[in-house]
């Protein structure tokens, strides 16, 4: 059946692909180019102006019609203040998490129903199938070294009848072939692995250090004793290893960061190697919990994706009527942090996600 399809063109191969497969299979498709960041006060790098000459390029080769929607308050409203406000608390929240589920798929998804589209397409690495039960399930991408569907997982579940993602069946091989027998003006170009607002050039430490001021406090072992002294806490993330300027008086190895104190605003580190170090977790607690499903209660084993491209972990999750739950790891994880997102799947279904948001319960390191 002929579709009206919105694709949402970033300028990049992905979505250029994505869009010529749908203009293929005989959809009305037309482009949007999603501004969500401008740098005129200095704060980021975002390279806005390429991303939309490449859409722009992309969509008149295709011959479709092309607009540029403006989400640049939307965006700073919930992906760039949640962001500061996170790491000022000491947490660690994803932006691209952010993004997908308020700004991509919330406001630009709600813009293009409203202008009488059926979906909006993407070009992320997933596969969305949407069944003759009205069932719509989320599935990891063929491609396993692209799979994006953790970014997927606080995406609301309402929005998934509206989304189509056409290159989630294909590897970036394929994408690439296909983008260079049609002749795309962009077939290539880099693969982008910046948050959208930093553009490669400004560390996420530095983009957070124009809106937090740095507050000193001490470094210390996990005894007491003052190593050291840090800038400020949001300029550091558990597991850190580089950027910590402390001597070790061991040979080849480095100290880590193990825990951050914000009462007494104090940072601390240990050896990788050292036993019961306070870096590995067993288990977490989780809120804001996302369903992609229908909601699950009570104990369930499923596979979970601890962070971003971590091997897939067993764990028994509980779920809680109140959208917390509790995970206990087959294996401990390393350097889990509040504010991280865990996304849970039911093989390579995505299930739904939530954010760790206490101090979890340690292990020997293994």
């Amino acid at each position: 059946m002929r579709s009206r399809i919105c694709v949402a063109l970033s300028g990049g191969v992905d979505s250029a692909v994505a869009a010529h497969l749908l203009l293929e299979s005989g959809h009305a498709v037309e482009a949007v180019h999603m501004r969500t960041w401008q740098s005129e006060d200095g704060a980021g790098e975002c390279p806005w102006q390429e991303d939309r000459e490449n859409a722009r390029a992309v969509a008149e080769h295709l011959g479709v019609p092309f607009r540029v929607e403006s989400l640049i308050s939307h965006y700073r409203q919930h992906v760039v203040e949640p962001l500061v406000a996170g790491y000022g608390a000491g947490r660690t929240p994803n932006p691209d998490i952010l993004c997908n589920r308020f700004v991509k798929f919330g406001f630009l998804l709600e813009g293009a129903l409203a202008a009488g589209c059926d979906f909006l397409a993407t070009g992320h690495y997933c596969r969305m199938e949407h069944l003759p039960s009205g069932e719509h399930v989320l599935r990891r991408g063929a491609d396993p070294t692209k799979d994006q569907c953790y970014f997927l997982s606080a995406v609301r579940r309402k929005a998934l009848p509206h989304i189509l993602f056409p290159v989630g069946r294909l590897t970036k091989k394929r994408v690439r072939e296909i983008a260079r027998a049609i002749g795309l003006p962009n077939a290539e170009r880099k693969d982008s692995q910046d948050i959208c607002f930093l553009g490669g050039k400004v560390t996420v430490r530095d983009f957070l250090g124009r809106y937090l001021p740095d507050r000193p406090g001490d470094i210390l072992d996990r005894e007491g004793k003052i190593l050291g002294r840090h800038r400020g806490l949001f300029r550091h993330t558990l597991g850190q290893r580089k950027g910590l300027a402390i001597p070790s008086n061991r040979d080849f190895e480095r100290y880590v960061v193990v825990g951050k104190d914000l009462a007494r605003n104090a940072l601390t580190i240990a050896f990788e190697s050292d036993r019961k170090n306070g870096l590995w977790n067993d288990s977490a607690e989780l809120r804001d919990l996302n369903f992609l499903c229908e909601p699950i209660r009570g104990g369930r084993r499923l596979l979970t994706e601890p962070r971003f491209r971590d091997p897939p972990v067993a764990a028994l999750i509980r779920f809680r009527e109140d959208d917390t739950a509790h995970v206990h790891f087959e294996t401990p994880q390393r350097a889990l942090a509040e504010g991280q997102t865990l996304a849970f799947y039911d093989g390579d279904r995505l299930l739904g996600g939530g954010t760790y948001y206490t101090r979890m319960e340690k292990a020997d390191q293994q």
